[in-house]
């Protein structure tokens, strides 16, 4: 079958490592479900995974993708969980937590095979295309902000970074649940589009806000880590999923953070049942997920420049044709 598979590693060029060409087929398993692939979204994850952050030589030649929507073999609609050992389902009570390509064959592809824990319904609701950008960037929003950040309808809540998948997904999910989002961007057309996507405002990275929020979403990292800090109001929450500036910030704000009783949480994805509440969530206030741009699988090289270089704002997705 036709995949987007890592064939070396390289943390300098991660690209050099990304290869389209044909794999071997996932065999069927006890507990496990293979589903024909109809759309898949790129990730960071999938770039640090060329860099070798997460993905060892050993398990090279390894697919990549941790998103998708597709078929499965009874000819449901699904949506796919790419936490794979959360609970033991499928892999035994004893494997460690890993995300999709980690240790198992990704998304990019014909079909994928996943535990049957990890499968869940497709609302009807959403495309293919739309389903397939929840599991990750827009999961790990949803839990950074109603499971860890805690934040209720009229609080405020500054999102760091607007245009990463993440970032983005944190934006639209705020505003539909009545919150006060602010947004910051260095470039001033994301700036824009985070207020048409529901922002009260939109500021360069670093500016000062009209007034203190009650949390943070962090995904930029080094960068922004500072200003994330001196943003909170007392007694509010940071919480954060990546680094994608570099995770060694070179002032940490320590004696901010212990005199203020600021909270510091690390997020990381989420778990099956916060998808489901995620996927009934967009399926029933007409939320979607924003799309940058869709590209057949044999033109995946495109999409990986483009998240590479940043050039996106939303997410870039794949589509298969298994007909």
């Amino acid at each position: 079958m036709f995949a987007a598979y890592a064939a070396s590693l390289d943390p300098a060029h991660p690209l050099d490592g990304l290869e389209l060409g044909d794999r071997p087929a996932p065999r069927d398993r006890p507990g496990w479900t293979t589903v024909d692939v109809r759309a898949a979204s790129l990730n960071h994850h999938d770039l640090w995974s060329l860099r070798g952050v997460g993905l060892a030589e050993d398990k090279l030649p390894m697919i990549l993708g941790c998103d998708a929507a597709g078929i499965d073999q009874d000819g449901n609609e699904v949506v796919l969980h790419s936490v794979i050992g959360q609970t033991g389902h499928g892999v035994g009570p004893d494997e460690p937590r890993s995300i999709l390509t980690e240790r198992y064959q990704g998304t990019f592809a014909e079909r994928v095979t996943v535990p049957t824990y990890n499968v869940l319904p497709k609302p009807r609701e959403l495309s293919f295309e739309q389903a397939a950008c929840l599991p990750t960037a827009w999961l790990t929003a949803y839990r950074m902000l109603f499971t860890n950040a805690g934040v209720r309808p009229g609080d405020s809540v500054l999102v760091q970074g607007a245009g990463g998948g993440v970032a983005t997904a944190a934006i639209v999910l705020g505003r539909a649940a009545g919150l006060r989002v602010y947004a910051t961007s260095r470039d001033e057309a994301r700036r824009r589009r985070a207020v048409e996507l529901g922002a009260v405002e939109a500021f360069e990275a670093g500016a000062r806000l009209p007034h203190r929020v009650d949390a943070v979403i962090e995904t930029v990292g080094a960068a922004t880590w500072s200003h994330s800090v001196k943003s909170l109001r007392p007694g509010g929450t940071l919480v954060i999923s990546g680094a994608t500036s570099g995770d060694r910030p070179s002032h940490a704000e320590l004696t901010r953070i212990f005199f203020l009783e600021l909270k510091v949480v690390g997020s990381t994805m989420g778990s099956r049942e916060e998808l489901e509440d995620l996927l009934a969530f967009c399926a029933t206030t007409g939320v979607r997920p924003v799309i940058d741009e869709v590209l057949p699988l044999d033109r995946a090289r495109e999409g990986f420049e483009r998240l590479a270089v940043g050039d996106q704002f939303g997410k870039i997705v794949l589509t298969v044709n298994n007909g």
